[in-house]
């Protein structure tokens, strides 16, 4: 794999209560937005490189797009993909040092 695409696979952490939750206790996991044809050896590649840890498992999920109406006409919304990465005992992520 080359190091430009590996820098391209995450697009951006997700942030939510949940992720939260699941990245303070002992499981340290960590969900990220993904292009949606990464595979699972890219995305644990791109996080090991970019945040210096090591990975023991991803997990991926494809997530549909929404059905939205504004104003009366229908739309919707990109199907994109959420990695779930979990890390190995001893590794951490602190998005706050990583900028």
């Amino acid at each position: 794999m080359s190091e430009q695409r590996l820098l391209k696979v995450l697009l951006a952490p997700i942030v939510t209560e949940k992720t939260a939750r699941l990245a303070e206790n002992e499981s340290r996991q960590f969900a990220f937005r993904v292009v949606k044809n990464a595979t699972k050896e890219e995305i644990r590649g791109a996080v090991e490189q970019l945040f210096n840890v090591e990975v023991g498992e991803v997990r991926v999920a494809n997530v549909k797009g929404k059905r939205k109406g504004f104003r009366g006409r229908q739309g919707r919304r990109s199907d994109w993909k959420k990695a779930y990465v979990t890390l190995r005992p001893g590794f951490d992520i602190n998005f706050a040092e990583a900028e």
